[in-house]
């Protein structure tokens, strides 16, 4: 079955939001986006769908996930259903890479999973082919606070390689380079992080005392072990993220 490795489907198994936002940052980027009414939406790695689903809720907006993992496509429908907008939103199973609306949208988003087009611009190039002229387009991208002084200091926030991310700066430009205007963004914070990460902690430590025995759980026990240090030694401190709203030239 379609999958994402399973490290990530235990770790994040109990969070709603699969990137270091808050419930608030997220909120804040629907109202920053004036999103209207009957706004179609297209998001690619939707996760389990608290973006689509609250944005539905709160805006009227409708919309369609795709997600690679079985279990966050399962809980964003369950999300739906619960928020009451199971009519409006929908979740497809399927590999976002290069994925392509029947229809065009309004808004098309990839937040956090740039990997599907190889990069940030390979990604903006693929949610441009399912967006209505006009639209707008929504990219959610890490980049340095500060630039590492080591390779391996790089590796300790994730990446494998200082020239895997841009500051601040060079990402905003970046979208220009590529004839795009940034109409919006709204950046996480420590916050954010801290409830990205370190909820993975509690969910691992539970999960390993439900399944002592599987064989999984020595992979487990290492990133419980290493991942509270790793994370307020690098990526606390070098490492930001953001959404970053952008229109066409």
């Amino acid at each position: 079955m379609l999958d994402i490795p399973r490290i990530f489907t235990i770790t994040e198994s109990e969070h709603r939001i699969h990137n270091p936002y808050t419930a608030t940052k997220l909120a804040t980027l629907g109202e920053a986006l004036r999103l209207k009414p009957e706004t179609r939406m297209l998001d690619l790695g939707s996760g389990s769908g608290e973006m689509l689903c609250t944005w539905a809720r709160d805006h009227g907006i409708t919309g369609t996930g795709i997600d690679m993992s079985p279990l966050f496509c399962q809980q964003a429908e369950q999300r739906a259903r619960e928020l009451g907008v199971g009519g409006r939103v929908c979740f497809i199973h399927a590999d976002a890479a290069g994925y392509v609306a029947d229809e065009k949208v309004d808004l098309a988003a990839c937040v956090g999973a740039t990997w599907i087009g190889g990069g940030v611009a390979g990604t903006i190039e693929l949610l441009s082919k399912s967006l209505s002229p006009g639209g707008m387009i929504l990219v959610g991208e890490p980049y340095w606070l500060r630039l590492p002084p080591t390779e391996d200091i790089a590796r300790g926030c994730g990446a494998t390689a200082i020239a895997d991310f841009h500051t601040l700066p060079g990402l905003v430009a970046s979208f220009g380079q590529l004839g795009y205007d940034v109409v919006e963004m709204v950046l996480a914070d420590q916050e954010g992080w801290d409830r990205y990460e370190a909820a993975k902690w509690l969910t691992m430590r539970r999960w390993l005392e439900a399944n002592p025995h599987d064989d999984f759980a020595a992979e487990i026990r290492s990133q419980l072990t290493a991942e509270p240090t790793r994370h307020v030694t690098y990526t606390r401190e070098y490492l930001g993220w953001g959404v970053f709203a952008l229109m066409a030239r």
